[in-house]
């Protein structure tokens, strides 16, 4: 029995298709009540169990509190966690309907005003989440990782060290020492719980409405880096600055410098995360590399 009929089998699920296999390997499913549900395997090595259960506990009592955000739902055993043979966790949360928000690198299939009515929505669903969270007593054990200054600009952030990326250039890589130095001292702000990965394929959009899911890399940080990691796949559209607009007014912040250090913080991130998880010869490598150059020429300035 492979992994993946181990972990259906827990639940009594019927697997229909692959969703995601990137961190996690995400599929549909089908419980024996009949709802559609995702099963995920999660990624060996990268979040504890004791983190994945923090992740579910986050997700259910948003749920409960009636935000558009998956619950966990329980196998058959009454667990939301459960050991696979091969080391991975898994879990089933609940199905969200909504289109995604859009992809990488590619341009809206929604008209703009369309696009701008969503990152509003999505600016107040943020601001839901992190009031909602902050109503919250976490209970003991809860853990995760941490986006705080030293996780996103310290001598060994959370994604790896970024500067010393081995594609980059000798320009190049003083130009993302200059932006993790400047970064140590602009970005500032609350922390708290996060989503962390706020991006397109993240954002269902129904009708007027947005849902939030995928909180693998959900963690404590500066509530202002949601903002900046929603926009981080804009920073080559004209329009950025209209949906970075309609982002904040949703969420409530007119601190527009700090949310575009926090982008710049995501980008630098980003191309911490290539480095041990893509082959040496990707194209992203570069692409990544050259984003976080540019966007760091636009927040900070010429040096």
């Amino acid at each position: 029995m492979t992994p993946l009929q181990t972990a259906a089998r827990a639940w009594g699920a019927r697997v229909l298709r692959t969703l995601r296999d990137r961190e996690n390997h995400v599929c549909e499913c089908v419980l024996p009540s009949g709802d559609r549900a995702a099963l995920r395997l999660h990624r060996a090595g990268y979040q504890s169990p004791a983190a994945i259960r923090s992740e579910l506990w986050w997700c259910a009592e948003l749920a409960h509190a009636g935000l558009p955000v998956p619950a966990a739902l329980p196998a058959l055993d009454g667990q939301l966690l459960v050991s696979l043979p091969d080391g991975r966790q898994a879990s089933v949360i609940a199905w969200m309907e909504g289109e995604a928000l859009g992809e990488a690198a590619k341009p809206f299939t929604l008209p703009l005003p369309q696009v701008l009515d969503a990152y509003h929505a999505l600016g107040q669903l943020l601001a839901r989440v992190h009031q909602t969270t902050d109503r919250l007593t976490l209970p003991e054990g809860f853990t995760r990782p941490r986006w705080d200054l030293d996780g996103l600009a310290g001598d060994d952030p959370l994604w790896g060290r970024f500067w010393e990326h081995p594609a980059a250039t000798p320009d190049q890589r003083t130009i993302l020492i200059r932006a993790r130095d400047a970064l140590r001292e602009r970005l500032t702000g609350e922390i708290g719980l996060i989503h962390a990965d706020v991006l397109r394929e993240n954002v269902l959009v129904n009708g007027r409405s947005v849902s939030l899911i995928d909180f693998d890399d959900s963690g404590f940080g500066f509530r202002l880096h949601d903002l900046g990691t929603a926009l981080v796949q804009t920073v080559y559209q004209p329009e950025q600055p209209q949906i970075r607009a309609a982002l904040m007014a949703g969420y409530g912040t007119t601190d527009e410098a700090l949310v575009q250090a926090f982008t710049l913080a995501r980008t630098l991130a980003s191309v911490g995360w290539t480095m041990p998880r893509l082959q040496p010869d990707d194209p992203i490598h570069k692409s990544h590399l050259a984003r976080a150059v540019m966007v760091a020429g636009q927040v900070l300035g010429p040096a």
